[in-house]
């Protein structure tokens, strides 16, 4: 299920009403909203990759990345998902977007799965 979206408000609310208002309440209040039609975790997929194609690997780049986790993209998917839009969007851009999901998906690696990784 969506969580309630507040970031607008609470960053752009005084300064920008009407953009915070369509990010908070059209953007993830209806858009994001639509599971019935595709899931949280196909939205996170498509958002990632649309923002890596553009090049936009900044904090939004990392707060979809942390959402694309939380709503049950793993390590390996991010990785593939990344390498596949490599070809399509662009080398350097994928290794800014590798840079931000491997900082993400750190925890996922324990000290005995990083060292096996190297073997």
């Amino acid at each position: 299920m969506a969580v309630k979206q507040t970031a607008g408000r609470e960053k752009l609310g005084t300064f920008a009403p009407k953009f915070a208002e369509l990010n908070d309440d059209v953007l993830f209040g209806e858009v994001w909203s639509r599971e019935d039609t595709l899931s949280l975790r196909d939205r996170s997929l498509v958002t990632v990759v649309s923002l890596m194609a553009q090049g936009l690997v900044d904090s939004s780049f990392q707060y979809h990345l942390m959402t694309a986790k939380k709503n049950g993209i793993t390590k390996a998917e991010i990785a593939e998902i990344l390498t596949h839009a490599a070809f399509y969007a662009g080398w350097p851009k994928a290794w800014a977007a590798f840079n931000m999901a491997k900082e993400v998906w750190a925890e996922d690696e324990t000290p005995d799965s990083a060292k096996a990784a190297h073997e």
